[in-house]
């Protein structure tokens, strides 16, 4: 399993950036992709997850971004809308078994399944 995560930039508070996770062929049949993001000096968090049909998000982001995949591209979104300066962080996929919910796939620490690398989101004020 292979990811190539893409999309980050600079952003002015209020405004979107769109997140892409592009995995090897067949990986979104197989398993679950969840969008994670670490901001400096503070511990990853699990920010949004896509199992199947089912999408979970982290309260903070809830209603402000959006998880989203295309099968025929084997690739995952994550549109991020309203961002707001607390929302500067690297950004990772991670590919998991898609045995496991949601609310598991985003507890996954960092030597478990399969990272894309981080993509780099800077929200200004």
């Amino acid at each position: 399993v292979q990811l190539q995560t893409s999309g980050g930039g600079l952003a002015q508070a209020g405004g979107s950036l769109r997140l892409s996770c592009s995995a090897s062929a067949n990986t979104l049949d197989y398993y679950a992709i969840g969008w994670f993001r670490q901001a400096p000096g503070k511990e990853r968090e699990g920010v949004s997850c896509i199992n199947g049909d089912n999408t979970y998000y982290t309260d903070s982001v809830k209603d402000l971004f959006t998880i989203s995949r295309d099968n025929a591209k084997n690739t995952v979104y994550l549109q991020m809308n309203s961002l707001k300066p607390e929302d500067t962080a690297d950004y990772y996929c991670a590919a998991v078994g898609n045995v496991l919910p949601c609310t598991i796939v985003l507890l996954t620490p960092p030597d478990v399944g399969h990272w894309g690398q981080g993509t780099l989101v800077t929200v200004s004020s």
